[in-house]
């Protein structure tokens, strides 16, 4: 049976990316961030993909990674969930760098790894594990023709990893057209692609190429509960932290036994997730047959907790956490954005009706 208890490895990884986080990404920082136009932070995606090596953690070693597994990469998303990173990193290190795992291309996965480019697997963010996928492309003589929706990340790619209904292909970004969606989160934009008979080198054919897709969003909605997970965490903390100072009626908030109630059910429930998002990064990271069920469940429950939890943060800061002036809309923007990444809970939870043979009401 695994242990899914935190390892020292994990702990110190999560220490470093904290630290750099605390510096380089304030809350601050990243609510002026969303009033620019660029994309991403790219000086922090440097310092989080190179310097750290985070972006080729699950890389062999011999392709410039860091000879780790996703378990790492799933500590990794719970500090960027937990600070509403602006960085591309579930685009790149995980969706697209999973695709290429799963494809053998190794000279771009070196690339990814060293964070020498961002890649992202061209599908829209609301895409399901398991769902068949529709072809937003067309291939003809090495050229891809037509249009995808919604892409997470899409924005700050290099490369573009692109499905059509012969293969996988990766497409240059500079020689497609990119539109900004408006976006809820705007730590995370959306983009719409649109390929007009565009160069593209196939790097997967047949099931080989169905196989990297389906690899790359299973890995992806596994992460992102960890993402979801930090997020929680966050929100809970300084949730907490605010209760124990806000005096009321010449008495702490906190102290008050209707918060204390919701602050408990709360803590609850992270600690569920914390146990269905790790056993998640955990089988995708060993190739557990189990893995399908296992994030499923997390999807189901990490999802609406992280929804949850970012509702309580505004509701129970009072005035100021309505405002533009506190943290707490970075937080509900961003839970309530992935709530919808890889399939609502409710997908999930017929997904796993599906995988269990359950009877449908």
């Amino acid at each position: 049976m695994s242990d899914l208890l935190y390892s020292e490895i994990e702990n110190d990884l999560r220490a470093g990316l904290r630290g750099l986080l605390d510096d380089k990404c304030p809350w601050p920082d990243v609510l002026a961030g969303t009033e620019r136009d660029e994309p991403y932070d790219a000086k922090l995606w440097r310092a989080v993909a190179a310097e750290l090596g985070c972006a080729g953690l699950p890389v062999p070693e011999e392709q410039g990674g860091a000879g780790a597994t996703w378990r790492e990469t799933a500590v990794t998303m719970e500090e960027l969930g937990r600070a509403v990173a602006p960085v591309p990193f579930l685009g790149s290190a995980v969706l697209a760098t999973a695709a290429l795992m799963a494809a053998g291309e190794r000279d771009l996965l070196t690339e990814l790894a060293t964070g020498e480019k961002i890649a992202v697997l061209a599908v829209p963010f609301t895409t399901a594990p398991g769902v068949a996928m529709r072809d937003g492309a067309r291939a003809a003589d090495g050229r891809l023709t037509g249009a995808v929706t919604s892409v997470a990340d899409g924005l700050a790619a290099d490369v573009l990893l692109v499905p059509a209904q012969d293969g996988l292909y990766a497409v240059d970004a500079a020689d497609v057209s990119r539109t900004a969606v408006t976006s809820l989160d705007m730590t995370r934009r959306l983009c719409d692609i649109a390929l007009a008979d565009v160069p593209a080198r196939q790097i997967a054919a047949g099931e080989v190429a169905t196989r990297a897709v389906r690899t790359a969003l299973l890995t992806g909605a596994a992460l992102l509960a960890s993402e979801q997970l930090g997020l929680a965490e966050r929100c809970l903390e300084t949730t907490v932290d605010y209760l124990k100072t806000r005096f009321q009626f010449g008495r702490p908030v906190g102290s008050y036994q209707g918060l204390k109630h919701r602050l408990a059910d709360l803590w609850t429930s992270i600690t569920q997730a914390r146990a269905v998002a790790r056993y998640a990064a955990d089988c995708v990271a060993a190739g557990d047959p189990d893995a399908e069920i296992a994030v499923a469940v997390a999807q189901a429950h990490c999802s609406a907790l992280a929804v949850k939890a970012a509702e309580e943060c505004v509701q129970m800061h009072g005035g100021i956490g309505f405002t533009w002036e506190h943290p707490a809309h970075l937080y509900l923007k961003r839970a309530k954005s992935i709530s919808l990444a890889f399939g609502t809970p409710d997908r999930h939870r017929a997904a796993l009706a599906a995988l269990l043979d359950l009877p449908p009401a």
